[in-house]
């Protein structure tokens, strides 16, 4: 018999291939839509769009409280964007690197290993040090199904990216998925979002609190110290404002300052 938290999880991971799908024939659409510019040469300009991957739910979706808890991937960069290269490799890659957080929630901080995850790794120091998270908001908790809180996003509702993507990496690190095709993402895991399709991350990752199901395609690449866990358990704990399953945390996470240093 199946219990209600496992239907619970299957309607969750149904929910997130529905979305998923829906997303990527957004995605085709938009991608032909065309600009034509009129030219004494009669040429014509066509301009990719990139269709946002929104990381809550659609509207019609929001009713659906058993399915709230889909995955958080990130939105893609634009065509234009997507062109930029990713930062030259310029840490070490046999050492270890925390990533340090200061939050109006508290300090958050993750240790990152640069021989499993060194692109990752590699981008985020590129990224703290030109300030690039100063100031940003971790702009969705999720409460059910799944336990997260996202982050990364320099325009604050799920849309941004650093304008370039990173290969997926450690992506066995979490074991063989199972018949349900996920693994454990442990509490205390920081994980890159994406866009559900491979090498699609940017600047967002979330930051587990409680052990959560999801496909292993999403880079494990930080753990969580334990103030820096509590701290982020206790935003989860005041959950969503408005009261929903997923959105924007009741307890407002603005980081102020990150930093990447070796360990």
């Amino acid at each position: 018999m199946v219990s209600s938290d496992q239907r619970r999880r299957q309607l969750a991971r149904e929910k997130f291939e529905r979305q998923q799908q829906r997303r990527e024939e957004a995605r085709r659409r938009t991608r032909r839509l065309t600009v034509v510019i009129a030219s004494a040469l009669a040429v014509v300009a066509v301009v990719g769009v990139t269709a946002f991957v929104s990381l809550g739910g659609d509207d019609k979706d929001k009713n659906d409280a058993a399915s709230s808890s889909s995955a958080s991937p990130s939105p893609s960069p634009s065509a234009s964007e997507s062109s930029a290269p990713e930062p030259a490799m310029k840490i070490d890659k046999k050492s270890k690197y925390t990533m340090s957080l200061k939050t109006s929630q508290g300090d958050i901080a993750f240790t990152m290993d640069a021989a499993k995850t060194p692109h990752t790794t590699n981008s985020f120091k590129s990224l703290a040090d030109k300030g690039f998270f100063d100031g940003t908001k971790c702009h969705r908790l999720t409460t059910q199904g799944i336990f997260v809180l996202q982050c990364g996003d320099p325009k604050g509702d799920g849309t941004g990216g650093p304008g370039y993507t990173i290969p997926d990496e450690n992506l066995t690190a979490l074991g063989k998925a199972g018949k349900d095709g996920t693994v454990t993402y442990p509490a205390g895991t920081v994980a890159m979002a994406n866009t559900g399709q491979a090498h699609t991350g940017g600047s967002q990752f979330f930051l587990v609190y409680k052990d959560s199901k999801l496909p292993p395609t999403y880079t494990p690449f930080g753990t969580m110290d334990a103030a820096s866990l509590k701290a982020v358990k206790a935003v989860g704990t005041a959950g969503v404002t408005g009261g929903a399953a997923d959105g924007a945390p009741k307890k407002a996470v603005t980081i102020s300052k990150a930093a990447v240093d070796k360990a």
